[in-house]
């Protein structure tokens, strides 16, 4: 059976580096209120942690094809809740767009900023979608030629 990527070495090591790489994606994203961050660059970090493996493993090991819609899927779903959050304070009796809905703490602890990184959450999310998708996109219709 032949393997397509790169050597064991590569994949091994890689299959290591992603999974920090998606943790450091994850901790920009949460404390993208308190330092330079949030949602876009978080989303960035973690889209790189999946197009390391797919650059190591191949697309024959992901099953990529054409018809993969699964990015997309979390694509749609990040900027739904983010919109859905934003006019959550239009629908209360309150009629602001991008009300804070949640109480503020402490200034320099992690729930101090109220609803901003919960948008952080659903940008970061929506961002490494969007990313993938375009990178997918890129390796499937390239592999198809």
């Amino acid at each position: 059976m032949a393997m397509k990527g790169m050597t064991i070495i590569v994949k091994n090591v890689t299959a290591l580096l992603s999974g920090l790489v998606f943790l450091y994606g994850c901790y920009i994203v949460l404390h993208g209120h308190l330092t330079p961050g949030g949602g876009f660059a978080g989303g960035i970090i973690i889209a790189g942690s999946f197009i390391l493996l797919v650059i190591a493993n191949g697309i024959q090991y992901f099953r990529l094809n054409k018809e993969k819609e699964e990015s997309s899927l979390f694509e749609g779903a990040g900027i739904f809740c983010f919109l859905v959050l934003a006019t959550g304070g239009l629908l209360l009796a309150v009629p602001v767009f991008f009300k804070n809905l949640l109480p503020g703490g402490t200034p320099g602890e992690l729930f101090s900023a109220g609803i901003i990184p919960i948008y952080n959450i659903f940008i970061g999310i929506e961002v490494a979608a969007a990313l993938l998708s375009i990178f997918l996109a890129f390796v499937i219709f390239k592999t198809e030629d």
